[in-house]
């Protein structure tokens, strides 16, 4: 059996004041299209998740987010068919800037209870539950 390359990918559950979690619908042309995901993306070489997402967020959203905002929250690991997805999902409540859709098709402020309403890629999926129970 050959070896999948492994694929390292951050992703932030950005939490308002209302306990609503940011989702956003990913655009026409990408794979996985239409889908709802939680935003971030690939960590390149030499960078840290956090100093990822601190700079995903700011290219996908326009919002600024520091280290210290980002806390943790759990991960998935998920088996494609190409490649093994490894993301770790960071709970976010402060940034600065108000969130604007810059590469997404749409954006959406959902209630945990409501998360899985929204079709999902099959890693972002599992997450839901957790969001669910735990926020």
């Amino acid at each position: 059996m050959a070896e999948k390359k492994m694929l390292l990918v951050a992703a932030a559950a950005l939490v308002d004041t209302d306990g609503r979690v940011l989702i956003c619908q990913r655009p026409k042309g990408k794979q996985l299209a239409g889908l709802w995901e939680f935003p971030g993306g690939k960590v390149e070489p030499g960078e840290t998740p956090e100093a990822c997402l601190i700079r995903e967020l700011n290219e996908e959203l326009d919002i600024v987010v520091t280290g210290a905002c980002l806390a943790p929250f759990v991960f998935a690991s998920h088996d494609y068919e190409s490649f093994h997805l490894l993301m770790p999902l960071y709970l976010c409540r402060r940034w600065s800037g108000v969130v604007t859709a810059k590469e997404h098709e749409a954006l959406a402020w959902v209630k945990p209870s409501r998360l899985g309403d929204y079709p999902m890629p099959p890693a972002d999926a599992p997450l839901v539950a957790w969001l669910r129970d735990l926020l």
